[in-house]
Order: C-alpha cells, then structure tokens, then sequence
C-alpha cells in the first residue's frame, strides 16, 4: 500500500505505471483526474487519493474532460479477494446490475450478498450500486464524446432506463447536461468508435504474431496492422476492428452498430483479449532476465471463452497449423453464416448449443480425432447446462479441477484455458514439451521448480518462453541467460 507521498509523486511525474491503480481529486476545482493528466499538477494540499473512479465520484468530484477518466486501464489482480473484487466489478460493468439484482450478482458469484459489499467497499471503496451508476456515467460520457449516437441510443446503451433519468444523473454528478459534451464526429452512422487505454511498454507485434497464426478463416481476420472478427453478443450480431493509435498508449475500437446495445461486454472481452489491464513493468522487474529480450509482451487472452476452449482441445498433440485447419472447418460446417462489409468475415462461431447437439460421427466426419470430438462434446454439454463457466470471473481452482473431469481434458489443455480464457496470471501449462525446450530440462518436475519464481505470472513466463524459441537464431535471445540461472535448481531435482 502507498502513502499518500508516494501517490502524490506519481502525480507530479505523471507516472503511466499508476494509470487507472488510483485517481486524484482535486478540492480547488472539484474534479478528479487520471495519473497522466496533461494540466498543470494540483498542490498537495489539495489532493485527495481514490481506489477508484466511482469512489471519487461518490466523495463528490467529477470527472477531467481532459484526462477522462473513463479510458484509464484496469487492473489485473492476483490474491483471491482482488480477483473476486475484480470479477464482480467487470460484471457490472458488463450491465450485471442492469436488469439484475446485487444479490443475483452475489449469487452467480457464488458468495453472499454481505461478502460482496464487503470485497467492493475494501477494493474499490464503494458499494456494488454505486460502482453500476459510476460505470453507466463513464460510459455515456465515452459515446457522448467520442460517437455520433443520439442522446436517446446513449441513454439505453449505457444502461439507464430513460433519457430522463440520463440527464438527471449527469447534471447531478457532473453539473452538465449530456449534449454540452457532444463534438463533431465524422465516423459514419453504421459504426462506433472507442478508445481502450493500457500500460506501456506493449507489444503488439508480438500479440499479433501469436493470434495470427491461430486465426479462425470466416471469423477472425489480420489487416493493416490491425485485428478484426465476427461479434456475437446475446441476440446481438456483427463485427468489429481493434488497431493501435500510433504514438498514443491506447487501442481504437470500430464495432458495427448492430452491437451497440452490447457496447459494455464488448469492450470487456476486447480488453480481456489483448490483456489490456496488464501491469508489463511490474511483471519484467519480476521475470528478471527472462523479459529483456520482448518488453511489454501480454498474455493473449479470449474474446470467447469457448471459443478459445475449442480450439485448446483441437490443439493437443498437433502444430497450430493442423489446429487452425480442424477449427475453420468446424466453422464452416456448423458456425452461422453473417454478412460484414468486411472481406473475410463470414461466419459466427459455433455456440455451445450448436455443438453439444451434433453427434460424435458429425465431429469426426470433418476429421477430428474421436476422442477430441469427445472432449469437445463434453465441454459443449457442460457450458450449455451451466455447469461450467469459461470467463475470467470463474472461480479459477474450481473450474481447473472441472475441466479436468471432462474426458480428453488433462494438465496441459486445462492450463492453457486457464491462461486465456480464466485470465489466471500464475497458470502454466507445465507438460508443454516447448517449455521444456526452452529451459533445457528433461522432466515437468524441473519445469515446475524453476518456474516457482516466477509465480504469481508464471503465465507470462510461459509465452516469454514460447517467444524465445522463436527467437534462438536472433542476438536477442535470452536462452542461455535463464538456462545459466536455473542450471543448478534443475539439477537439484
């Protein structure tokens, strides 16, 4: 925990590492700001340190039309309590509360409604409603700026019942009315534009270097530097492009207006995809000489838990290649057909309904293996029943040990999933024959005692190892560097 000093030092050297970890509120004006705020540093004196933008607002400050506090990154937490807080908190963000009580939230939690207050109020230092109101707000602040949307589309986008109760909660809070805040906008009226903050350093090159290859054909799509796919929210369907703004530390989001009611999970899953919330400096000076060669690399995570579950399973045992294939002919045969202005986007993946009524001699007639075909039967079953959940506020122990019971699911695939689909900082698929490769060890056991000082981003761990296999022939590679380091703790085993 920082002292008030420490926070205020950030302040004065705009520090990018606490973006988003804290805000400030400034008594002499009555707003409250971002670390990177461009204005002129408040005296310290009249400075007071928040946990959160809604536990500024609810002391009374509103929010910087410079810094916006709205676009600051998340954060990824790792100890129990900061991953539940953090779960709950990105479901309201998601609209949990929208049409749902604090206690069906609790409930899908698996906690009590008093625990969840509890973990709120000591993480982000508000209660669940007045985090669900801070987060309606920012978000009609964000399309009131950044989009061409009506007040009325903002209104039910952001989660208010009526344009009514948007301007009264705006002139309350921000003592503005909504359209004082509209600007000209030149985006055409078939789409949305947004803005998604992160930490530098990030290393997109290498991100798009891993999901490129893994690509779904009729999905997913790599262009001009940027990422695109079919979007399936709820009833809601079509397509959206994530591309990095050069020279700025943020990311442009382009999704159809099709999926404008469903803006709040959207922008969640993108954020949880490129790993957005990652803290790359805190995690380099852990991971030591591992992290030289690539600053800034992220774990690429999932835009679709199922998804990227699938595809774990039709990876096992075969190259990314051979994958690829299997998952786009899957695709093809049982994904729905959509129309995009988009070359190449064709095709919404498969649900899990769709695949858990398709029989075993429908998986393997497009050559898939039996018994994968089993173990995507099984996964399908049990996300369709909800007995499985596959998003990063699943509970991760539980949901590891569940995959695990699911037949053709073993150490490796649950890991895997783990990393990218649960979000799981300290996840490592240890059996992978790569990572043995890379340490230049024979047994997973070398794997794992080597790997306990990376923990708690032994994940991140893993893809530097990935990275540096592809990296042997280059000077940069640190091979040999972290061989040397854990020769004699491998030899020890």
């Amino acid at each position: 925990m920082l002292t008030d000093d420490q926070y205020y030092s950030a302040v004065l050297s705009r520090d990018r590492r606490f973006d988003g970890v804290f805000f400030v509120g400034v008594s002499s004006t009555g707003i409250y700001c971002r670390t990177v705020c461009p204005v002129k540093p408040p005296r310290r004196e009249h400075c007071t340190f928040y946990p959160s933008a809604a536990a500024a607002e609810q002391a009374g400050y509103r929010p910087c039309l410079r810094c916006r506090p709205e676009l600051a990154p998340g954060q990824a937490k790792i100890d129990a309590v900061g991953r539940l807080a953090a779960a709950a908190a990105s479901r309201i963000e998601d609209g949990a509360l929208t049409e749902h009580s604090v206690s069906d939230l609790a409930q899908s939690l698996g906690i009590s409604d008093r625990h969840l207050r509890r973990i709120l109020q000591q993480e982000f230092g508000v209660t669940p409603i007045q985090l669900a109101q801070t987060q309606r707000l920012l978000l009609a602040k964000r399309l009131l700026t950044d989009s061409s949307l009506s007040i009325a589309d903002i209104a039910f986008a952001s989660g208010f019942s009526s344009v009514r109760r948007l301007n009264a909660l705006f002139q309350k809070h921000y003592r503005l009315n909504p359209t004082a805040l509209r600007k000209a906008t030149h985006l055409p009226q078939d789409s949305l534009r947004c803005e998604l903050a992160y930490r530098s350093p990030f290393n997109w090159q290498a991100l798009l270097k891993f999901l490129q290859p893994r690509a779904i054909a009729g999905v997913e799509n790599f262009e001009a530097n940027g990422y695109q796919r079919t979007v399936r929210v709820g009833q809601h369907q079509g397509w959206i492009q994530v591309s990095p703004i050069p020279k700025q530390d943020k990311l442009e989001v382009v999704l159809s207006a099709s999926l404008i009611a469903a803006i709040l999970p959207i922008l969640s899953r993108v954020k949880a995809l490129f790993d957005l919330a990652a803290d790359p400096i805190l995690i380099a000076n852990h991971l030591s000489e591992l992290a030289l060669a690539s600053p800034g690399l992220r774990v690429p995570g999932a835009f679709d838990g199922f998804e990227v579950a699938v595809r774990a399973i039709l990876g096992q045992q075969v190259s990314v290649k051979a994958a690829t294939t299997l998952m786009a002919r899957l695709v093809q045969t049982v994904g729905t057909p959509i129309s995009t202005p988009i070359a190449g986007l064709t095709h919404l993946t498969p649900t899990p309904a769709q695949l858990a009524s398709l029989s075993l001699s429908d998986l393997t007639d497009l050559g898939i293996l039996p018994a994968r075909a089993a173990a995507i039967q099984s996964l399908a079953q049990a996300f369709n029943h909800g007995i499985l959940r596959l998003d990063s506020y699943a509970d991760i122990e539980a949901t590891v040990t569940q995959l695990k019971t699911l037949p053709g699911i073993g150490d490796w695939t649950a890991q895997y999933i783990a990393m990218r689909v649960l979000a799981y900082p300290d996840a490592f698929p240890y059996t992978d024959l790569g990572l043995r490769r890379a340490l230049g060890v024979e047994r997973t056991e070398q794997v794992l005692q080597i790997a306990e000082t990376w923990r708690p981003w032994r994940a991140y761990a893993a893809m530097y190892l990935w990275k540096s296999l592809e990296e042997q022939a280059n000077d940069l590679n640190v091979l040999p560097l972290v061989r040397e380091s854990c020769r004699l703790v491998a030899a020890d085993v």
